[in-house]
């Protein structure tokens, strides 16, 4: 009987893993005749400026509640932080990081007709922070078609479409730069998610779309750019859109028939295979999230020590002022001392990243839009708590506990592991998170590697913020020799290391 050959979503994650034999034979020289620009330009339209909002006092007009609330989630999610020069030229951060600085998504505004917007379509320009409107037709009936009715677009008024456009990324990181651009869409949906709470706003996430009609509607050159993720923006000041959680991801098809696909050909064929699109099956009708499976604790293993999370949760502040500020503030640390961090501090970073319901006093979401955290499993390497042995745990959110499967300190394995990068042995904890692909393509098929890395990203994202607030250091890392990170920690063998988040005390 022939053997079945792996989804194309698992001959993708098999192709782009690194290994350190052949790793210097995927080097490759950039070039920086075109290096991309990672802000969109528009030959026409109309500009709304969304600066005068973020003052403290700003005239009575009409809209003026809506254009604060808007220019401080756009700020927030993605707005620029700082510009620093380089011999390259101008270089900006955002608030939400992104792989070599890279930003290969971008943000628009879909208005079925507010008293700011009017109806049409917006760019955010970060660069300016101010919407550029370039289409002025209705077309929310078109968005709630190519979303399949999703219920959470009935009511609203505004929606959020990301969109990647692959060569910013894929630059730098070739084939694998489709793993980097959806931890970074992650990232980006993180911050609208926090930043919702204190914009009067409930983001509501839909992964599954039509994605040729989304493109179009959007007016995007699919052979440089697509839309990734739609976020539908729920005023929480208008009652009527004060709505259920609602599904958020639905399957694609699962590709087994591809022939040997070449290198930089890879990222493409692999977008396109988890399209869906008119000819998919019929989508059936939209579930709230309160009859979904929950996630669970997978593992549990015989005679493990285990150390129990509960812990008191952060402190925000009024208005959550704190929270606002860290996004702002937030910076990926380049370096770390190697000194060990208090229990606490980490106990703190998890509460705050699995722990959302013990947030809802300070007005945060109890339970926020992921696609589907039932997929994503979390392993943690520590090499320096004080009071906690060193070694790799497996963390159970549901139960609040650590369950240790190694009785190692692998500081310099994890340098090695993370490519050589210091981040790794001189970190005071690695977090790996992982994912069953099988299981999750079986579930969802292809476009489950969408969605693995996205809601790796998003729990990353919290464990950015709520480790910048505790000052501590913290920095994502993408790149790593993914079959050795099971074979030295003890991670079970299927699953497949998708991001790697490192907390310690920053230089």
């Amino acid at each position: 009987m022939p053997e079945v050959k792996p989804s194309i979503a698992q001959y993708y994650h098999e192709q782009t893993k690194y290994d350190p034999e052949t790793i210097g034979s995927k080097n490759h020289q950039l070039d920086w005749e075109n290096q991309p620009i990672p802000f969109k330009e528009y030959k026409f339209g109309t500009t709304i400026d969304l600066k005068p909002y973020l003052q403290e006092k700003i005239n009575q007009e009409k809209y003026s509640q809506e254009g604060e609330d808007l220019s401080n989630l756009l700020v927030c999610s993605y707005g620029l932080t700082d510009k620093i020069l380089t011999i390259m030229g101008n270089y900006y951060l955002r608030t939400a990081p992104s792989a070599g600085g890279l930003y290969p998504a971008e943000v628009y505004l879909i208005s079925r007709g507010t008293p700011l917007l009017p109806t049409g379509l917006y760019n955010y320009q970060a660069k300016t922070h101010s919407l550029l409107k370039f289409w002025d037709h209705r077309i929310w009936p078109e968005l709630q078609n190519a979303c399949f009715w999703h219920p959470a677009l009935e009511n609203t008024k505004l929606a959020i479409a990301i969109t990647a456009i692959f060569y910013r990324s894929a630059w730098r990181y070739k084939d694998r730069a489709y793993r980097r651009i959806f931890l970074d869409t992650g990232h980006l949906l993180g911050n609208i998610e926090l930043a919702s709470a204190f914009s009067n706003y409930r983001a509501h996430l839909i992964g599954g779309f039509n994605d040729r009609a989304i493109n179009q509607i959007l007016y995007l050159d699919h052979q440089q750019e697509q839309a990734i993720a739609i976020v539908a923006l729920a005023n929480l000041l208008d009652i009527q859109q004060n709505l259920s959680n609602w599904q958020t991801a639905l399957p694609s098809g699962t590709q087994t028939d591809y022939s040997m696909i070449p290198d930089g050909e890879l990222l493409k064929y692999l977008h396109e295979a988890t399209h869906i699109n008119s000819h998919s099956p019929k989508v059936p009708a939209w579930k709230t999230r309160e009859i979904l499976e929950h996630p669970e604790d997978i593992y549990n293993f015989p005679f493990c020590k285990k150390v129990s999370t509960v812990t008191p949760s952060i402190s925000w502040g009024k208005d959550l002022e704190g929270l606002k500020k860290t996004i702002l503030k937030r910076r990926s640390t380049r370096a770390y001392t190697g000194e060990a961090i208090a229990l606490n501090e980490l106990l703190a970073v998890l509460d705050f990243t699995y722990q959302p319901h013990h947030y809802i006093n300070q007005e945060l979401d109890n339970n926020p839009d992921y696609f589907d955290l039932s997929l994503i499993e979390t392993f943690i390497a520590v090499s320096g708590v004080d009071g906690l042995e060193a070694g790799c745990y497996y963390y159970a959110p549901m139960a609040q506990e650590l369950r240790q499967i190694r009785f190692k300190n692998f500081r310099e394995q994890l340098c090695f592991l993370c490519l050589g990068q210091n981040l790794g042995r001189d970190a005071a904890v690695v977090l790996f998170h992982t994912a069953d692909l099988k299981k999750a393509v079986g579930k969802y098929g292809d476009r489950v590697y969408r969605y693995l890395h996205a809601d790796a990203g998003h729990l990353g994202q919290r464990l950015n913020l709520a480790a910048i607030y505790l000052g501590l250091g913290v920095s994502g890392i993408g790149g790593f020799f993914d079959d050795y990170v099971n074979e030295v920690l003890g991670i079970p063998i299927d699953e497949a290391v998708v991001y790697i988040t490192t907390l310690g005390c920053p230089q």
